[in-house]
């Protein structure tokens, strides 16, 4: 028997099977460069979640005496301008750039999706009032929206995840509508319709499950977004406020010290940069295992 073609991954013809799982782990599993990202985003859950065990007391408690010490063996990353330890910082900060990345992918989610299948499934008045409306968001760019949103909002971690996930809204709706536009055409869609199904459950049943993969896709590249959004507010003081340990107002703390103590800008830097690459990393890997087109 010879294998059905798979079509674009917006149009799967055929149940997912066992085979097609382990084809795309199979697949998944030969990209080293998802591998390391994947990786590495378990270390930062990791760190984020035993937090208090991997660096006990504090991380926002002064200590003049020990400001601006370079790396040593008793502070591994040096301390900042407080005497606080660069590297609990880091360690509590990634508790709070991985919750700021769930919070955002999930208000982009909850309110693109909906609006998406909305839009390519009726089409007509209903698709162009939430086109114009997510051409307008677009018009301006992603960071600056979140700026604008969070000057209206105020600073604060609960803004900023706002903030963020409404400028994240329309990458879901343009990716769900034109997902939609292609699977609504399928013979098992029509076939819904005929019996009489309610738009409802088809939107549901039979077309949410089929644009799912893209969604997977952009989820894993969206977190990698927001944390990088959430720095950049953070640097100019107006997302996550201190003693709060959070990698970009670390940074924006650290300007006054570039060439005296570069240390204390270089590690958050890194970490920012290693958690943005390693979303990438795996969402690009997530691409390719997912998506039928990709052969092994």
């Amino acid at each position: 028997m010879t294998e059905q073609k798979e079509d674009d991954v917006c149009q799967p013809g055929e149940l997912v099977t066992d085979n097609r799982f382990k084809r795309q782990w199979v697949k998944l599993k030969r990209n080293k460069a998802a591998l390391a990202g994947g990786m590495l985003i378990i270390v930062y859950v990791l760190s984020a979640f035993f937090a208090p065990v991997i660096f006990p007391g504090n991380p926002s408690a002064p200590n003049l005496i020990k400001s601006l010490e370079t790396p040593s063996v008793e502070n591994l990353l040096g301390t900042d301008e407080l005497g606080r330890s660069i590297l609990g910082r880091i360690i509590y900060g990634s508790r709070i750039s991985l919750l700021i990345a769930v919070g955002v992918v999930s208000v982009g989610m909850i309110l693109g999706i909906p609006l998406g299948l909305v839009s390519g499934y009726y089409g007509g008045k209903i698709d162009f009032i939430i086109q114009r409306i997510t051409d307008t968001m677009l018009a301006f760019p992603g960071f600056l929206l979140a700026l604008a949103l969070v000057a209206v909002l105020g600073v604060g971690l609960r803004n900023t995840v706002i903030s963020i996930g409404i400028s994240m809204v329309p990458l879901y709706i343009r990716l769900v509508r034109g997902c939609v536009l292609s699977v609504r055409a399928e013979d098992y869609v029509e076939a819904a319709k005929a019996v009489g199904t309610r738009d409802i459950a088809i939107l549901i049943r039979h077309i949410l499950p089929n644009v799912m993969v893209p969604i997977t896709v952009q989820t894993s590249l969206s977190m990698g977004m927001a944390i990088l959004f959430a720095a950049g507010l953070g640097f100019l003081g107006i997302g996550v406020q201190p003693p709060t340990p959070e990698w970009g107002a670390m940074l924006g703390s650290a300007r006054s010290y570039l060439f005296n103590a570069p240390h204390v800008a270089t590690f958050p830097g890194i970490a920012i940069f290693l958690a943005v690459l390693s979303f990438n990393l795996l969402g690009d890997g997530l691409r390719d295992a997912l998506d039928p087109r990709f052969r092994i």
